[in-house]
């Protein structure tokens, strides 16, 4: 198992903790020298915020961690593609690489949509490095939707069945 592998199994266990709370299963961890020092996962629902992401809470952790919001010589471990919001946090925290679990093809900002992690006209870029258990990640996030799916068509059903359908 190689360095990223064994950092983005970390992840996925983030990524797992959102699931069981009904979250979409994205997680995240920071490392630094060895060492995870921030971790995260999706929250945005039991949070009811729009800053809940996986991302922004590692890097609030790894911050208040090493007391410094430049997370220079970290590495970022995130489960799925960042969006917008988290790419560019992720560019403000001065983080120099990102390894990713999976693209995000309507969503993502590290080069689905956007490439907001190697823009040249900023101050900062990312080295990016993707695909790391690509199977693993897409899977968790395929596996949470197809079941969410079928538990909305479910209630609908019986919503349907209630009013005389």
């Amino acid at each position: 198992m190689t360095e990223d592998e064994r950092y983005m199994k970390e992840a996925i266990k983030q990524a797992r903790k959102a699931k069981a709370l009904g979250e979409v299963p994205i997680g995240c961890v920071i490392v630094y020298q060895d060492r995870v020092i921030g971790r995260g996962y999706n929250r945005r629902n039991t949070d009811k915020s729009t800053l809940a992401h996986a991302e922004i809470t590692a890097i609030k952790k790894a911050g208040k961690r090493i007391q410094d919001w430049r997370l220079e010589g970290c590495t970022l471990y995130v489960t799925l593609e960042p969006c917008q919001m988290c790419a560019g946090a992720i560019v403000q925290a001065r983080i120099p690489r990102v390894v990713i679990g999976c693209r995000n093809p309507k969503a993502g900002c590290a080069g689905s949509i956007l490439n907001i992690l190697q823009e040249p006209s900023f101050n900062h870029q990312a080295e990016l490095t993707e695909g790391v258990l690509e199977e693993e990640c897409s899977g968790m996030l395929k596996e949470f939707f197809r079941e969410l799916r079928i538990r909305n068509k479910k209630e609908k059903d019986v919503k349907e069945k209630e009013a005389g359908f």
